[in-house]
């Protein structure tokens, strides 16, 4: 007679987040703004999405104005809320990104996303929703192009909006960046916008790094403002139990008078350099022209040599 199987000695894959229904041709889907302000229309956008035989649905905010944002804070959330509780949408895609989002996220409820998830798809600012809907409903979302990124994008970073809303199989393949950490690494993919991702700690929104894969980019920051946002992070240790990290686009980095002396790079390894999982430079996501999809909350493996990085969904 064979002994029962002890679960607790094998050791914890990680699930994917709960799979929203993928978008099939005829679809209708949701163009939002909730955080900064359109500063022109996104017809490029529209026509890319319907080339794809999506019907868009446009929001109140795309033509608001309220300072700097889209709208006030209560109409960017009443837009988003529409467009949750609308279950004829089956994808939210934020227009834009800015600052913004974290003003009017407690405003909306989700309830009805908990019942009929659907793909939410931006990056930067809306790394606040990416965290609180994989924290809160552990569904997956889409780090990828948004309407306003779509003049300058280029045509395979679109490419992959369009396999990962339509569920078609696709990875990412680049060579080693000098500083790499080799090594091969299973999680869940999260995170974001490093600056995003230090403001929602302790908050609802804020969610467990232990296991996961763990992604960061961000612009326009100083190289002081990286080094104490990534070790912030770890002080909450949110970087020692990682399955992996990926690090993407850094760019229109600023730097002092006086010179802070370190990349990106010599900035994240020096903090992590304790701890054993794989790390890779210059994945390409971010804000960058080729910011290729990334479908966070899915299981993600990541392979790192002296030559090569491979990641590949499982």
């Amino acid at each position: 007679m064979h002994e029962p199987t002890d679960f607790s000695r094998l050791p914890d894959f990680p699930a994917s987040g709960l799979t929203p229904p993928f978008l099939k041709k005829g679809d209708q889907i949701a163009i939002t703004c909730p955080a900064k302000k359109l500063p022109k229309p996104m017809d490029d956008a529209v026509a890319l999405l319907e080339s794809w035989g999506l019907k868009v649905i446009l929001g109140e905010t795309l033509n608001a104005s309220y300072h700097q944002f889209a709208g006030d804070d209560d109409l960017r959330a009443h837009d988003l809320q529409r467009f949750i509780d609308d279950d004829s949408i089956k994808a939210i895609i934020a227009a834009r990104g800015g600052y913004g989002t974290i003003r009017m996220i407690d405003k909306v409820d989700f309830s009805n996303f908990k019942k009929n998830p659907k793909w939410l798809v931006g990056f930067s600012d809306i790394t606040v929703l990416h965290a609180h809907i994989y924290k809160n409903y552990n569904t997956q979302t889409i780090h990828g192009q948004m309407p306003v990124t779509v003049p300058d994008a280029s045509k395979y970073s679109l490419e992959t909006l369009r396999k990962a809303l339509f569920g078609e199989t696709f990875g990412y393949q680049f060579d080693s960046h000098q500083l790499n950490r080799d090594g091969t690494g299973t999680g869940t993919l999260a995170g974001g916008n490093l600056s995003l991702l230090v403001a929602v700690l302790g908050s609802v929104s804020d969610y467990e790094y232990d296991g996961k894969i763990l992604f960061i980019e961000d612009v326009g920051e100083y190289l002081y403002s990286v080094d104490r946002m990534v070790r912030t992070l770890d002080r909450a240790g949110k970087l020692k139990n990682l399955a992996g990290l990926v690090v993407g686009g850094f760019t229109e980095l600023k730097d002092n008078d006086i010179p802070f002396g370190q990349s990106v790079p010599e900035i994240v390894m020096e903090v992590v350099k304790n701890y054993n999982y794989p790390a890779c430079f210059d994945f390409p996501a971010g804000h960058i022209p080729d910011n290729q999809s990334l479908i966070l909350g899915k299981t993600l493996t990541l392979s790192v040599n002296k030559n090569h990085v491979e990641a590949v969904y499982k």
